[in-house]
């Protein structure tokens, strides 16, 4: 069975009440209260909340970067993707849970060590997306800002409608039990054509109501690395 035929109804909502450009502190939609804040490598930040109106054990992440918000997505409890947008053109996928083999399950991992997967998604515009992989716990941790994180292991192939391969990710990820949550460390991305990129989005702190940098809008952590790589730079004309 497909998931319905998404609208540009579904949009909106999604993004009602989203702040737009780069404030410096993050305000969630009407409804919806800060969680915590997230400090990422890659000149990233995270605000993860909870909105009133959302099914019981649903989230919403916020990710920004130098320019500001540029990613939102809506996960469950087993950190399934419920949906996810890009403010700054409209796009919207949704997960199509009826008609997935095997959805994403965040209890079988922390019980077995490893969760394999295979999951689509619907794009507004009917564009389907297949993800056929897997995670696994390595048995590695390390701690940020007090918080415990799990490394983990994961591999995913992506496919189109047709079964064609579109692209691979693979690389390390990090978990934490008590947030029920999966966060970025080093992966690596190939599309079909051998076209490959490397990405490092490690949280580096957490802030946690009341505490400094709580509902931050703006990343701190790499933006300077960043803004040398996209501008001309005639001491270094390889960038």
């Amino acid at each position: 069975m497909r998931a319905p035929v998404l609208c540009l109804a579904a949009v909106g909502a999604f993004l009602a009440g989203h702040p737009a450009g780069a404030a410096t502190a993050f305000v969630p939609p009407e409804g919806c209260q800060v969680d915590y804040t997230v400090q990422l490598r890659g000149c990233r930040v995270e605000n993860h909340y909870r909105c009133a109106a959302d099914p019981a054990g649903e989230r919403r992440i916020s990710i920004a970067d130098q320019t500001g918000e540029f990613f939102i997505s809506r996960i469950d409890d087993e950190t399934r993707w419920i949906g996810s947008a890009a403010p700054q053109d409209g796009t919207f996928t949704a997960l199509d849970l009826a008609g997935s083999a095997d959805n994403a399950s965040f209890t079988t991992l922390l019980a077995t060590g490893r969760d394999d997967y295979d999951f689509v998604t619907h794009a507004l515009g009917g564009e389907t997306r297949r993800y056929i992989g897997h995670d696994r716990l390595t048995g590695e941790s390390v701690t940020v800002s007090g918080q415990t994180l799990e490394r983990t292991e994961f591999s995913m192939r992506i496919e189109d409608e047709a079964g064609n391969l579109l692209a691979t990710r693979s690389g390390r990820q990090l978990i934490s039990r008590g947030l029920r949550v999966f966060f970025g460390d080093a992966e690596s991305f190939e599309s079909a054509d051998g076209t490959r990129s490397d990405d490092i989005s490690t949280p580096v702190s957490f802030a946690f109501p009341g505490q400094d940098g709580f509902s931050a809008a703006k990343p701190i952590f790499d933006c300077d690395m960043m803004m040398s790589l996209m501008s001309p730079n005639p001491h270094h004309p390889t960038l």
